[in-house]
């Protein structure tokens, strides 16, 4: 736990860069519309693209080559962004932010980590600390464009190749952290521990990704029968969309309405610390009462936070508002849901099918981000928030109609999965 904490802490700081110096480069060094929105979802697409990969390579030998090799291709991304922003080139840009995307996914399977060897009871626990300790890195990465500046004026570079240099570095150093000293390996502990409980041979020694059709359809299997799983993967993919369709714009929207470099990088660090702060709380909620519960709030928050943006969309203190509320309604749903899929899934899919679902997350979202640019451009900011309040439908009404003998607490195994 703590290697991984520090890893996450090290790591989001590189991460954290994409979502504002990334989507503002986007937007000057391709000076089109079209492609600077394609350029916003590159790195959402990166995530998308090689969580499976990754996800397999942590279920093949474990979770120390997987999130090692995450790192450095994020930071090898990183180093791209260095020479496209300083140059203004839009393929490496794209090429850069698609690496860097592994970054996202590791950090996504860091939480999963956190799960391999947690007691029962604390899963939601360990796994929102993983979550919460990101709020460091991730807050400060958004603001990387003053110190990017300061380096950038000694060493010859622009302020987004200043601020993408200080993110290769952090994203190498995350990567150094794991390779070094996650030892033993929490995958490989847990499977040793199976096999010492005597499970069978099929489940505790054979690598997920061993035989990849099987493999796909045993997961798409476990979802037809396991209502515990549906409901998770629905609560993932929803918090996913909206969270990054709304937030990705918002640099956008406010630039547009006179907002500046700085008040695009406070407002989005704000957002961050609303997605992670309250984090150790959601655990503690669906530890308890259930994962229904925390989703059925991060609903309502969520639906407070897209209210207030269609209504107050020309007001820049009701954006930030809107923005921090966003963040924590993602929070509580993205929380539970990645808690209630570690609880009920199988072991012998798990670290695949965990690398799966996070893929396509980050598939949706960079579906939604890319659709929320023409959308924003011909509508406006009020109906991109009512067109996320529409995709919450879904969600609200499988969770209200879920019954709680499934969802009534990870840490007491429910679901068919279990």
């Amino acid at each position: 736990m703590i290697v991984l904490i520090v890893a996450q802490v090290v790591g989001t700081v590189g991460v954290g860069v994409a979502p504002s110096i990334g989507v503002l480069m986007a937007g000057e060094v391709t000076q089109n519309e079209a492609w600077a929105g394609l350029a916003r979802t590159a790195s959402t697409l990166g995530a998308a693209l090689l969580g499976l990969p990754l996800g397999n390579l942590a279920a093949r030998f474990g979770r120390r080559a997987a999130l090692t090799t995450g790192w450095w291709i994020a930071a090898a991304g990183s180093a791209v962004l260095v020479v496209a922003a300083q140059r203004s080139q839009a393929v490496p840009m794209f090429v850069g932010l698609l690496l860097i995307g592994a970054g996202s996914a590791v950090s996504l399977q860091s939480r999963f980590a956190a799960t391999d060897l947690a007691e029962p009871r604390h899963k939601a626990r360990s796994l929102a600390l993983i979550v919460w300790v990101g709020t460091v890195g991730s807050v400060l990465g958004p603001n990387l464009g003053v110190p990017g500046q300061v380096v950038g004026d000694r060493v010859g570079l622009n302020v987004y190749a200043g601020a993408f240099l200080i993110a290769a570095v952090f994203l190498a150093l995350a990567g150094l952290v794991v390779v070094a000293w996650l030892r033993p390996d929490p995958l490989l502990v847990l499977r040793g521990e199976a096999a010492t409980a005597q499970v069978p041979v099929s489940q505790a020694h054979a690598p997920d990704g061993a035989r990849r059709p099987g493999r796909i359809r045993v997961v798409l299997a476990e979802l037809r029968v396991n209502p515990g799983a549906r409901l998770a993967l629905v609560a993932i993919l929803t918090a996913q969309v909206v969270m990054v369709s709304i937030m990705t714009m918002t640099p956008v929207h406010m630039v547009h309405q006179g907002g500046s470099i700085a008040v695009v990088g406070l407002t989005i660090s704000l957002h961050v610390l609303g997605m992670y702060a309250l984090s150790p709380v959601v655990g503690h909620l669906v530890d308890r009462p259930g994962a229904r519960a925390a989703v059925l709030v991060g609903v309502a928050v969520l639906l407070v936070s897209l209210v207030i943006g269609a209504v107050r969309a020309h007001d820049t203190g009701w954006i930030v508002v809107s923005l921090v509320l966003l963040g924590v309604g993602w929070s509580f749903v993205n929380v539970a849901g990645s808690a209630l899929f570690a609880a009920v899934v199988s072991d012998r899919t798990r670290a695949s099918s965990q690398g799966g679902v996070d893929a396509l997350a980050n598939l949706c979202g960079a579906t939604a981000a890319f659709a929320a640019g023409p959308l924003l451009a011909l509508a406006g900011f009020s109906m991109l928030s009512l067109c996320a309040i529409a995709v919450l439908v879904p969600l609200t009404v499988l969770a209200l109609r879920s019954a709680s003998s499934f969802v009534s607490g990870p840490g007491r195994r429910e679901g068919s999965g279990s």
